[in-house]
């Protein structure tokens, strides 16, 4: 499998770098790199690459206001010498981070997650004829999950926890809940927290804004309260 991918940095050095790594390495295929973002901008929005390697801290357009611009099919990997915009990152559901300088195991580390993203998302294309099951990648292989099972999903930082039903220990896989989410039908998941997604076929009690999973709380946010009092009304009898 081969990712497209792009390079914005207003370093030259960086570029050069970068550009570097990418040629050596056998599943990335540069076709683009900009000195700024507003250069990259018509480009990257009428002809998005699978993955960008992107840096943060640039004039006019910095990388983080760029992001969220971009289209949604578009992985990130932010290269900064500033370590203060990790969680920024993870906000915007940024792959990884890179602190310069990068080394090429880092780089490559980086650019490997999200060549497992991709394989994900094809393997679950390649299942979508049957909507009971997804494919999570997790201890480098892998595993099919049926939906039927899984109770919640626990998002922490640039990996997750699947709850399954009768399951004593959780699944990992190193990816963010905004990803996860994106890949599970939304009429069978629906996210309470910026941390949970839950499915609501599987809640048996809600107490004082927080769900009940056996011996867990998963709490309901203001933030998306509103549309899980919605699904409620649809289903409940409430005065």
């Amino acid at each position: 499998m081969t990712l497209t991918c792009a390079i914005i940095d207003d370093e030259p050095l960086a570029i050069s770098l970068l550009e570097s790594y990418v040629n050596k390495t056998p599943f990335l295929q540069l076709v683009g790199k900009f000195n700024s973002a507003l250069n990259a901008l018509s480009e990257l929005s009428t002809q998005p690459v699978d993955l960008l390697f992107l840096d943060i801290q640039m004039p006019e357009l910095n990388g983080l206001e760029f992001s969220r611009i971009l289209k949604a099919d578009t992985r990130i990997i932010f290269t900064t010498a500033f370590e203060q915009y990790a969680l920024d990152s993870y906000k915007v559901n940024a792959l990884d981070y890179l602190l310069k300088p990068i080394s090429y195991p880092d780089f490559l580390k980086a650019a490997n997650k999200a060549l497992q993203w991709y394989e994900l998302v094809k393997g679950n294309k390649g299942n979508e004829n049957n909507t009971e099951s997804i494919f999570i990648k997790t201890e480098y292989k892998l595993v099919q999950v049926e939906l039927r099972k899984i109770l919640y999903i626990e998002g922490l930082k640039d990996y997750v926890k699947i709850f399954i039903e009768d399951e004593p220990h959780p699944i990992l896989s190193l990816m963010s809940i905004k990803s996860l989410e994106e890949l599970l039908p939304s009429n069978r998941f629906i996210r309470v927290h910026r941390s949970f997604i839950v499915q609501p076929e599987k809640i048996k009690v809600i107490e004082r804004n927080r769900i009940v999973f056996g011996k867990e709380y998963i709490p309901i946010s203001d933030n998306y309260k509103q549309k899980f009092m919605e699904f409620l009304s649809q289903r409940s009898l409430l005065p």
